[in-house]
């Protein structure tokens, strides 16, 4: 399967609240819910915390002390605007708005279970 980081299309349901649609140049359709967005931001703060706590982007994580007021609660978007020609940037409802979704790191982020598989597979070798 070629994995084509370019889109062919992009929808944002803001309003809706439901995430982000991906059709990509090779025919591939990606679904991010914002929960799923929330939890792999790119940015160094995020991404130094993952690492201090141990988990990868997107895997189910132990909840702690201070996650106790978020259970339940929805994350969402509230606006999100393109970087250039190369990337989304999310302001969320908790009032994070740093890290730039690269269409690289989406892809290489894609949540689907070819996507899945395809990791699994590469890392078995």
């Amino acid at each position: 399967m070629s994995r084509s980081a370019e889109p062919k299309s992009v929808q944002v349901q803001l309003a809706a609240g439901t995430g982000v649609d991906i059709e990509w140049q090779d025919g591939h359709r990606s679904h991010y819910s914002f929960s799923y967005l929330r939890s792999v931001c790119p940015c160094a703060a995020c991404s130094a915390r993952r690492a201090a706590q141990g988990w990868q982007p997107g895997a189910p994580r132990t909840m702690r002390f201070d996650d106790l007021g978020t259970l339940g609660a929805a994350v969402r978007a509230v606006k999100a605007e393109p970087v250039g020609k190369y990337a989304l940037r999310f302001h969320w409802d908790d009032g994070h708005r740093d890290g730039d979704y690269s269409w690289d790191f989406l892809r290489e982020v894609c949540p689907c279970a070819a996507c899945a598989r395809a990791k699994d597979d590469v890392s078995a070798v």
